[in-house]
């Protein structure tokens, strides 16, 4: 079968590998529809990560099963399915808990695994035209429709990206009436914004600074913040303080809730060619209300191997722990449990109340996939979500 393998820092190749096959009895097999590029799979392309030459990528799978072991039973040849990021047997301490991502027997090393993610575990990408998937009535989520109708973009978004940014809303306790700001217009910045949006924020601002990526936040109904043009936090104060804060809540001039989509690749504002890791948790520390709550979605590794201008490689950051002190400000991490929220967004989706697809620009094959890669990566040509399709 083909696969989109990692190769090199910056460079990914369409290879041959060994066909996908049933591995136990509680596996199926999928034939892959459509899957999609992701930031975290330019963490493995920059060589942020310890990826290694032949690691077929990507955890973004959708498609219909093709073969199923003989003890599954909640799916057959025929179904169409989507497949979370994160694997998980179903059974276990963690899982019973709804904690999908911390699953305590997917990997020998430590909680939690994922398809084609360097250290998460031995499974095989979806960046490909086959995907074995273990635990398959844990894991495959059965959908409506046929493969490529109006839905397909919708639904491969279900495997990843709406369900980070969903879970990055439920990380700030986004409610009703809440002001929100969103650092990082990519993929799981705008669905964060948008997951904001549905919970039923009042406003919510997207900071970013690529055009394609503040205009995309326009489309959904957010607030674009261009940090290019100064202090981002300064200009949403400007903003709250223009539309007019309610009598009694002067004092509150930032916002509710701040959700970091940007991670540890964060731009220096004041030096744009070099990298500040802790950028964004500064900006949300001095953004934040008092007692409100940020959410970190943005990856923040153990170690960067290969580290930007200005980052050092090390896990460790400067925090500005008294101001989110004196404010009593919760500050929560985590992978995503998708299990939680897949079937919730799924019946949005289909009730026609979410439509993530939206943020969807750009479709190509495998072959197009090293193209693809170099375009996300530069953040040109409007590259902001890119779905492959293998057939």
């Amino acid at each position: 079968m083909r696969a989109v393998v990692y190769t090199d820092v910056r460079t990914v190749a369409v290879r041959e590998v060994p066909d996908a096959t049933l591995e136990a009895e509680t596996d199926a097999l999928v034939r892959i529809t459509s899957t999609a590029l992701c930031g975290t799979d330019l963490h493995m392309y920059d060589g942020r990560t310890s990826a290694e030459p032949g690691l077929v990528l990507g955890h973004e799978p959708l498609g219909v099963v093709q073969e199923v072991g003989a003890a599954v039973q909640t799916v057959r040849p025929g179904t169409r399915v989507v497949i979370p990021t994160h694997l998980f047997c179903g059974t276990c301490v963690m899982c019973a808990r709804g904690l999908s991502a911390a699953c305590l027997r997917v990997r020998a090393e430590g909680p939690g695994a994922a398809y084609g993610y360097a250290g998460m575990g031995p499974y095989r990408g979806a960046q490909a035209d086959l995907l074995r998937v273990p635990w398959a009535d844990a894991n495959c989520v059965p959908l409506p429709g046929e493969p490529g109708d109006a839905y397909e973009d919708d639904f491969v978004l279900l495997a990843d990206a709406f369900v980070t940014g969903w879970h990055a809303a439920i990380l700030a306790e986004v409610e009703p009436g809440d002001t929100v700001a969103v650092f990082g217009a990519g993929t799981v910045g705008l669905l964060g914004a948008y997951s904001a949006l549905l919970r039923g924020a009042r406003v919510v601002y997207s900071v970013d600074g690529v055009d394609a990526r503040l205009d995309k936040a326009g489309e959904i109904g957010a607030v674009p913040i261009d940090f290019r043009r100064g202090d981002p936090v300064e200009q949403i104060r400007a903003d709250r303080a223009r539309t007019g804060l309610p009598l009694g809540e002067e004092k509150l001039g930032g916002v509710d809730k701040v959700i970091d989509a940007v991670g540890f690749q964060a731009r220096d504002r004041e030096h744009p060619d070099r990298e500040r890791p802790n950028q964004v948790i500064t900006d949300a520390a001095r953004l934040v209300n008092a007692a409100g709550a940020i959410a970190v979605a943005g990856v923040y590794p153990d170690r960067d191997p290969h580290p930007g201008p200005g980052a050092d490689g090390h896990e460790d950051l400067v925090a500005p722990w008294g101001a989110l002190f004196s404010k009593g400000v919760a500050v929560r991490f985590g992978r995503t449990h998708d299990r939680r929220y897949t079937v919730l967004l799924r019946d949005l989706v289909v009730a026609g109340r979410a439509r993530p697809s939206m943020i969807v620009t750009h479709h190509g094959t495998l072959a197009d996939a090293p193209e693809l890669y170099r375009h996300f990566d530069r953040r040109e040509h409007g590259v902001i979500k890119a779905v492959l399709h293998p057939r």
